[in-house]
């Protein structure tokens, strides 16, 4: 998506001073981030940064101390579950793990969504279980169950059971998490292709970095539950490429040891220099 499309539209997701704390643990302070239509977000960072606990307040899973959400320009954060349950017949989530039913077979996972939420009859369904099946690649394995299909078959037959209500957004939790490079790079490629051909917003929880240049319009940084950097995938890469490191903030040395994968930096500086109680814990800021 061109630059002046996303600054032109008006964002489908709006995050503003979110906040959330479990017990003594902060772990989102104050996020702010607009996703716009049609564009492939990656959210990032590393184990513990709150970028699940922020996919689970987008899709309503949680609800924050402090701060707003907008899906579509709904104030979420105030709906009660009936009208939660409505809204989310416009989104479709990806799970990490592809969260299929096991008694059931991957064209009968992808036809509940179809069966709980409308009022098609059989014939219908079928196709259309068909149809969401051929996008992923999976049509001529749908009466096998989950336990007769790869890790990477249930990625994808998790992403047409997303896809089965045609959502405005699509969620994925760490798509390729488990896979293998190649299968890895076929999901990959089918979160492209299936943002473009059926112009849908993807908004992308990873820490894989290959996965996450390849894939994303925009990306955004966490580190310790707050967002470091917004910005194109081009501005991450040129952090990543520079070798020009006299001038660059603390933060941008620190996304730049992330996305290089490096062993030393600040972020291992900051492990080391911490209190050990403290870190446990992990309310050390």
């Amino acid at each position: 998506m061109a630059d002046s499309q996303i600054n032109t539209q008006k964002p489908i997701i709006q995050i503003k001073d979110l906040t959330k704390s479990f017990g003594q643990q902060q772990v989102l302070c104050g996020i702010n981030l607009d996703i716009f239509p049609g564009e492939i977000m990656v959210i990032m960072g590393g184990s513990g940064c709150g970028k699940s606990t922020l996919l689970s307040h987008i899709i309503g899973s949680l609800i924050p101390d402090k701060g707003s959400i907008k899906l579509f320009d709904e104030e979420i954060t105030t709906l009660d579950e009936k009208e939660l349950n409505s809204l989310r017949k416009k989104i479709g989530i990806l799970f990490q793990s592809g969260a299929l039913f096991n008694s059931l077979t991957i064209a009968e996972n992808v036809a509940l969504p179809l069966r709980e939420h409308t009022e098609l009859d059989e014939n219908t369904i079928e196709i259309m279980v068909k149809i969401k099946l051929e996008m992923v690649g999976l049509r001529e394995h749908s009466e096998k169950m989950p336990a007769q299909i790869s890790g990477g078959m249930k990625k994808r037959a998790g992403l047409a059971r997303a896809l089965a209500l045609d959502p405005q957004i699509l969620f994925y939790d760490e798509p390729s998490a488990g896979l293998d490079p190649v299968t890895s790079a076929q999901i990959d490629q089918l979160i492209i292709d299936l943002t473009q051909k059926l112009n849908v917003t993807s908004v992308v929880v990873t820490h894989e970095m290959d996965s996450a240049f390849t894939i994303a319009d925009r990306m955004c940084m966490l580190d310790k539950g707050r967002v470091l950097k917004i910005g194109r995938r081009e501005e991450f890469q040129n952090l990543r490429d520079t070798n020009e490191t006299q001038t660059l903030s603390t933060s941008d040395l620190l996304i730049r040891q992330f996305l290089r994968g490096a062993a030393e930096g600040p972020i291992t500086d900051r492990i080391e220099s911490s209190n050990y109680e403290m870190d446990i814990l992990d309310i050390q800021r």
